[in-house]
């Protein structure tokens, strides 16, 4: 553990956006804590380094759109006031019953992915990519879905590879039948048993050259996103320890909607969370203090829209430093006018049942 703050990591994701080499950087975390907001700003503040920047969201939930109050779709979509960041959606579900019309293949493929969970994300996964490989793109950021989702996306490689062993085993032991089948029922060679293995490999090689570039960490990086609470602590050692078992890097941890200990805070509420914020806090460093940690504060109001992202962007590059410091001569003096305040609008709702009373 570091002994003093010089020793310890920056706060912020300045190393990120250093990084000229980094072509994926995924941002993940426990539902509700913010993944989208800080993919967001993450792409906000990588076009003004990078010549072209895209985010996917593969979160079902789909905020992105609700973040820069826009529309997107699974096409990449330039973004309002912007000429090099663009934004996409994508859903694995959806995309695969689109495609069932469009592919002969697709009932066998569906019977498959009953036998291996998971398999219809990969391949849906795997085509997404190689699409995203034939842009030109000079960095790619995953507002990724809640952890179990994630963790699930980065297992594809090894879900792929069982999908192919099944398909070979069946082959090794129906082949001939098979074979029979698909002539007598008049079956096209192009939805035959060549064509389905065909298909499984080309999105095998794609895969597996991704799984490599995801463990290569000039190449890509994994910003873990939490808040400072016992769950969003616990999900994300679990992430991390996740993506340490898959050989994925990462150095970097945004915690959201942090009380600051100097913030001018009255409510009795606001300053037992602020206690407990704090224990968890120190856990978080104590844990990774070899991390980028970025605290960023807990606003009053949503980010939404391209302006307040910009706007809250500085807090990402910058650490927060809260605008009053308590026992300063300007938040005392502000205290003291809220103090003068709320007793003149308790002396207002006095009078008020004083009168109520005499009418009675």
């Amino acid at each position: 553990m570091a002994s003093n703050n010089e020793e310890l990591p920056e706060a912020s994701v300045q190393n990120v956006l250093e990084q000229d080499s980094l072509k994926w950087v995924f941002v993940g975390g426990k539902g509700g804590v913010g993944k989208t907001t800080c993919s967001s700003i993450l792409g906000v503040l990588l076009s003004q380094v990078r010549s072209s920047v895209l985010i996917i969201s593969t979160d079902p939930a789909h905020n992105l759109s609700d973040a820069f109050q826009q529309r997107f779709t699974k096409s990449p979509t330039l973004v309002n006031g912007f000429s090099n960041l663009y934004a996409m959606e994508i859903d694995p579900t959806v995309e695969k019953e689109e495609s069932v019309t469009s592919d002969g293949m697709d009932d066998f493929l569906s019977d498959l992915s009953n036998a291996i969970p998971g398999i219809d994300e990969a391949m849906s996964f795997a085509e997404m990519l190689k699409l995203v490989q034939t842009m030109d793109y000079s960095v790619i950021v995953f507002d990724t879905a809640p952890t179990g989702h994630t963790l699930r996306l980065l297992q594809f490689p090894s879900t792929l590879e069982k999908g192919l062993a099944k398909v070979m085993s069946l082959k090794s032991r129906f082949g001939g039948v098979l074979s029979q089948m698909t002539r007598l029922f008049g079956v096209d060679e192009e939805f035959g048993e060549a064509a389905i293995l065909g298909k499984l490999e080309g999105m095998k090689d794609v895969i597996e050259e991704v799984n490599r570039q995801f463990k290569d960490p000039d190449l890509t990086t994994f910003i873990c996103v939490c808040i400072p609470e016992f769950l969003s602590l616990y999900e994300t050692e679990r992430l991390v320890q996740e993506l340490a078992k898959f050989e994925i890097d990462t150095h970097n941890i945004i915690i959201n909607q942090v009380i600051f200990d100097e913030e001018v805070v009255e409510s009795k509420l606001l300053k037992a969370r602020m206690r407990m914020q704090q224990k968890y806090l120190d856990q978080f460093y104590m844990l990774y203090d070899d991390f980028n940690i970025t605290k960023l504060p807990l606003l009053p109001q949503e980010v939404c829209g391209v302006e307040a992202l910009k706007g809250f962007s500085h807090h990402f590059t910058t650490p927060y430093k809260p605008s009053l410091a308590r026992g300063s001569v300007e938040e005392l003096e502000n205290r003291v006018a809220a103090l003068k305040e709320q007793l003149k609008d308790a002396e207002a709702e006095l009078e008020k049942v004083k009168k109520g009373k005499q009418k009675i």
